[in-house]
């Protein structure tokens, strides 16, 4: 009998610092890092805002709408938990805000998914602990 393997959790290095983030995941909430001196948007989480340096930042919510900026189709996944969703979409993707989030493609064929093409959050739970964010066509 063949079972599926495990995939990984995506296991912060400091979950204290991002564990705003995954709150919000799970209530179905996206937020990302806003500089109140520069009034801009960033994430991947930091302790300074990497524009301007300052440490004036306060988690927020976003609209969870934004673009492909870029993105490859994985035909061939290198971790074999995921080999059974190939192909499936990597993306960066630009919110509305402006930050950039990494994130996958989901909600339609891969070959479907083009750059600039509109997207909206939606969240994938895969553990009690975790729920991901993912993009679909908005």
């Amino acid at each position: 009998m063949t079972t599926r393997p495990t995939k990984p959790l995506p296991l912060a290095a400091f979950p204290e610092f991002t564990k705003p983030f995954w709150d919000a995941a799970r209530r179905r909430e996206l937020v990302v890092q806003h500089c109140n001196t520069h009034n801009g948007f960033f994430f991947y989480p930091r302790e300074l805002c990497p524009n301007c340096l300052s440490s004036d930042w306060t988690w927020t919510k976003v609209s969870g709408r934004g673009r492909v900026y870029t993105f490859t189709t994985v035909h061939q996944a290198e971790n074999p938990a995921f080999s059974m969703d190939a192909p499936y979409v990597h993306a960066i993707i630009q919110l509305d805000e402006g930050a950039r989030l990494v994130s996958n493609v989901v909600g339609c064929p891969p070959q479907d998914v083009r750059v600039n093409m509109p997207v909206v959050a939606v969240f994938e739970d895969v553990s009690p602990e975790f729920t991901l964010v993912k993009f679909k066509p908005a």
